[in-house]
């Protein structure tokens, strides 16, 4: 099979690699139909992954088609079609119990990290159990893919940890594909206003034609962008609900900025250095703030949404490519301010 391999930092190749085999009980082996890059990839593309050894496939998104299972594998079987989980799940350990799936202790982040990922023709599934998802009929593959990692990850960390409520002003600090997803998720709790907020003025176009109220772009003096936003909402003291979706120790701050008095600051972008904690001002105002690793067990309630028509998940993707040009795709995914490229899905 085809393969999209990591050789070290900056380097990755199509590679020939047998088909995966079952390796446990609780395996099962998908074929995958669709894939889809993250910016995760990208931290691994860069070398800033030390988890990521040389030598395993790339990926952690996928849909596709069940080819085998193990023998105790009870909820899926031979050509089901399924969404991929980014996070496995035994199911049995403490941390599954409580659903904190990311946490698993035989499990959690594996796919194109510990092992081997979903960026080739086939990927084998640990936990399979609790690691897949029934894709319902008339629910599209495109849609189904983006509830791999990017739904789950904006919904759980950013529109259910940052407690929207209808009525109330959101911020949305990052217009990339996570903040977007927190877009498109936010309207499912009828904010009133959702003030998206970025430097990049072709994505804060696409975030008004995904249903951003407002659009604020980042200028070099904070203070001031934090002025314009708070003049947007309705008391003037700031947002309800400020959701980080970049990871920056400057856009974890302005969130701190702009959040009113018994707000919520979610956090859902991945940070790899510190940021200062105005904890003096925070305390004083009531807000909460809330960290969150993608769990996924919001999974099965946006399938519903996306089912019922709530959610179009597909209003994400912007570009499309084969296995065979997914060199190209990663060099457009990662020089986005110049393709505008939000989601890229792979056609295996």
């Amino acid at each position: 099979m085809k393969a999209l391999v990591y050789l070290g930092k900056d380097k990755i190749q199509l590679e020939d690699r047998p088909v995966p085999n079952l390796e446990a009980p609780t395996d099962a082996v998908v074929k995958v139909l669709k894939a889809s890059l993250c910016g995760t990839d990208l931290h691994v593309l860069k070398g800033n992954m030390p988890t990521v050894k040389p030598g395993h496939v790339m990926g952690h998104e996928g849909v596709g088609v069940v080819k085998e299972v193990g023998s105790t594998v009870e909820l899926f079987k031979a050509g089901d079609h399924v969404i991929i989980s980014c996070i496995m799940a035994c199911l049995k350990c403490e941390y599954c119990r409580r659903g904190m799936y990311s946490h698993c202790l035989m499990g959690g982040w594996m796919l194109g990290n510990t092992i081997d990922g979903t960026q080739a023709e086939y990927v084998r599934i640990p936990h399979a159990d609790g690691s897949l998802h029934h894709i319902p009929e008339g629910v599209d593959e495109e849609a189904a893919l983006m509830l791999c990692d990017i739904l789950p990850t904006s919904f759980e960390g950013g529109v259910l940890d940052g407690n929207i409520q209808p009525g109330n002003s959101v911020a949305i600090v990052g217009a990339g594909p996570v903040g977007m997803a927190a877009l498109l998720t936010a309207h499912l709790y009828s904010p009133g206003d959702v003030i998206m907020v970025d430097r990049n003025e072709a994505r804060l176009t696409m975030a008004k034609d995904l249903g951003a109220t407002h659009t604020v772009t980042v200028r070099p003096d904070s203070q001031a962008t934090a002025e314009e936003i708070k003049q947007l909402t309705e008391r003037k003291k700031g947002v309800d609900t400020a959701i980080e979706a970049v990871g920056l120790p400057a856009t974890f701050e302005l969130c701190e900025q702009i959040i009113a008095p018994g707000g919520h600051i979610a956090n859902v972008g991945v940070h790899s250095r510190e940021a200062t904690l105005y904890l003096d001002k925070l305390w004083a105002d009531n807000v909460t703030i809330r960290t969150h690793v993608v769990d996924t067990y919001s999974i099965p309630r946006l399938i519903k949404c996306v089912q019922k028509g709530k959610l179009d998940p597909r209003k994400l993707v912007t570009h499309h490519f084969k296995l065979d040009q997914i060199l190209e795709a990663y060099d457009v995914f990662e020089n986005h301010s110049k393709t505008k490229a939000l989601k890229v899905v792979i056609d295996v």
